[in-house]
């Protein structure tokens, strides 16, 4: 009888969204780094909404990039 749930697959699962994480927490790291004002102190102290919709896209948009190539 074949195994429906193979443990491969999920510690595959697992240790591709660790990477993908980490991936995604360096680039968001990097963006900060790079952009002339701290994005936190930006959306949070001075409630800037387009600042905040950027950030999210980037984020977002780094999440599909790396979705599609773990999934490949």
């Amino acid at each position: 009888m074949e195994q429906i749930i193979h443990p491969g697959a999920i510690m595959n699962s697992i240790v591709f969204s660790l990477i993908g994480i980490v991936i995604l927490v360096v680039s968001f790291y990097a963006i900060e780094k790079f952009t002339p004002e701290n994005l936190y102190k930006e959306v949070i102290d001075n409630k800037n909404m387009a600042v905040a919709m950027v950030a999210s896209a980037f984020i977002i948009a780094i999440a599909i990039i790396i979705g599609f190539a773990i999934h490949g």
